[in-house]
């Protein structure tokens, strides 16, 4: 609702991970650059790992980009806990083979087939794999077996480990030590800096058409943003969506230190209530845009009664109103949403509460 009032393309801190958003930050392009090493070099294992919402999966959809699928052909699996059995399907099922009622042995066949097959036409297969902190030893090891599959001095598969913190330590228990001599470069994403974090926002306000101008932001309002956010983009993303959202519900143009620090506070409340609390929380946010709207009405009446007096004024008072009315059609859906919301909030914490007939008994 607010990219019309700012006039913005599309949503700059949208959550779902898209490559025209990548913003290279210092290790975040260090990490491209071993990707692209690590296709370069047609073999073994790069492993990137980071904390939660550093930009992992950002970072392998930007490299997908620059692909080109006449040479390489590439499929992305996000695992859970997978055993070696159900990898192995995963797989098969990520390059869009088939796999059902198939046994081990006639899937390993038939991957191996795909993969020779590729290479007689030139192309390199390379496998993504997200999330590999979730994957067991006895899985780690499948995939290292899968590496095995050679046609002369040459593997038929490479693949990229994408994985949270937890899993560099994986790396280095004794088990894995046959996995660990097969990765020929590995990357660590750490959260940005400050001065990267107000990069970082203006960047991806640049992607969506921002000038530089609506909004501004006051010189002390990004190292808030990093304060409450710590550099994580994904945070980031999420604190700025409601940042914008916040503005538009105030007709702010301009953030300052004071707008950066309500919503800042209204997060760590949304993050720290529960029950009543959220439903409270709920009905704050739907006051704040009942305020909104009710301000937009008022604005309407005015103009409607300066038109009446001053006729020769249409023309200007016209557009005013026809501009408010536009925007009041977001604020009533948010409206609408919220107060959806806070029902459903206030009917679970009825539903918590004990029957005090029931006690009393």
């Amino acid at each position: 609702m607010y990219t019309d009032y700012y006039g913005f393309s599309a949503k700059p801190f949208q959550l779902s991970p898209d490559p025209r958003f990548f913003f290279g930050s210092r290790v975040h392009s260090r990490a491209l650059a071993y990707l692209r090493y690590g296709l370069s070099q047609g073999e073994g294992f790069i492993v990137i790992t980071g904390g939660i919402g550093t930009g992992k999966t950002t970072l392998v959809k930007n490299l997908f980009q620059e692909l080109d699928t006449n040479q390489v052909i590439a499929a992305q699996l996000v695992t859970t806990q997978l055993e070696a059995d159900e990898l192995l399907r995963s797989v098969v099922a990520s390059f869009g083979l088939p796999y059902e009622e198939m046994g081990k042995a006639a899937l390993l066949k038939h991957f191996e087939d795909f993969l020779r097959g590729h290479a007689r036409q030139g192309r390199r297969v390379l496998l993504v794999v997200d999330e590999a902190q979730n994957l067991p030893a006895r899985s780690l090891e499948e995939l290292r077996m899968l590496s095995n599959f050679q046609v002369g001095e040459s593997p038929l598969l490479q693949s990229f480990l994408l994985g949270q913190e937890e899993f560099r330590y994986t790396l280095q228990e004794p088990g894995m030590e046959q996995l660990r001599q097969r990765v020929i470069a590995s990357s660590h994403l750490t959260p940005l800096s400050e001065p990267e974090t107000r990069d970082y926002i203006e960047h991806r306000l640049r992607v969506v058409g921002w000038e530089g101008w609506k909004p501004t932001f006051a010189e002390d309002a990004y190292a808030t943003i990093f304060r409450f956010t710590q550099g994580v983009p994904r945070l980031i993303n999420v604190f700025c969506d409601r940042l914008l959202l916040y503005g538009f519900l105030e007709e702010l143009n301009e953030f300052s230190v004071a707008a950066v620090e309500a919503v800042g506070q209204e997060l760590n409340q949304s993050a720290e209530s529960g029950g009543t609390q959220r439903a409270s929380a709920g009905s704050r946010s739907l006051m704040r845009v009942s305020h909104a709207m009710e301000q937009r009405l008022a604005e309407l009446e005015n103009a409607m009664e300066s038109l009446l007096k001053h006729p020769e004024w249409q023309d200007a008072q016209l557009e005013r109103m026809e501009r408010r009315l536009v925007q009041l059609e977001p604020a009533v859906r948010v409206i609408r949403r919220q107060l959806a919301d806070v029902i459903r909030r206030m009917d679970e914490t009825m539903e918590e509460q004990p029957d005090e007939t029931q006690v009393e008994d």
